[in-house]
């Protein structure tokens, strides 16, 4: 009985399970987007996020290299790990998580499994546009209404002065203007 297991075993023993998914991950890395089966990429994805996370830690130099070191023990790719670390890293700096998303796209006819295509989110140039307007500004959360009706009210009383500060503000350098001359 599996109770309580989480994990998705793919029928493969664990060196065969580590080494698949440690291809995948280089590959996913190289090239931005694969096609695989669902439940592939399901796992792929809880394999690889953390190792995306670990890019963004360390200030020092002793701390990035500790980074590669780790990094490169899941995948055991160099190539993988150089892109992850130079290309990859700096696109995902401002996300918080979910660096990856996956797209059904029906059944394979051959055995009529389900395939699906994993892609790093900032590497899709079709919703990417509006995921970078996003990440600019801080994040901001709702906690409560009762905020929002403090704000409200703020602006509406500070209006009057502004509308009347702005032209005296205006009348003072029109007069500046006719004493230089």
């Amino acid at each position: 009985m599996r109770h309580g297991n989480k994990n998705n075993n793919l029928g493969r023993k664990k060196a065969h399970r580590e080494a698949l998914l440690a291809n995948l991950g280089s590959q996913l890395i190289v090239n931005k987007r694969i096609v695989t089966t669902l439940a592939k990429a399901k796992s792929l994805r809880t394999f690889v996020e953390p190792l995306l996370t670990k890019t963004k830690h360390g200030e020092t130099t002793e701390a990035i290299m500790h980074q590669h070191r780790v990094v490169f023990s899941y995948l055991r790719d160099k190539l993988a790990v150089k892109e992850l670390f130079t290309v990859v890293a700096p696109k995902i700096a401002g996300r918080p998580g979910g660096y990856t998303r996956i797209i059904k796209l029906g059944i394979r006819h051959g055995d009529n499994a389900e395939i699906a295509m994993i892609e790093l989110v900032d590497f899709n140039e079709i919703y990417g546009n509006h995921i970078e307007k996003t990440t600019e500004g801080a994040k901001k959360t709702r906690r409560g209404r009762s905020g929002a009706k403090k704000v409200e009210a703020a602006p509406v009383a500070a209006a009057p002065v502004a509308e009347t500060a702005a032209p005296a503000a205006d009348t003072a350098t029109a007069t500046e203007e006719t004493v230089a001359e």
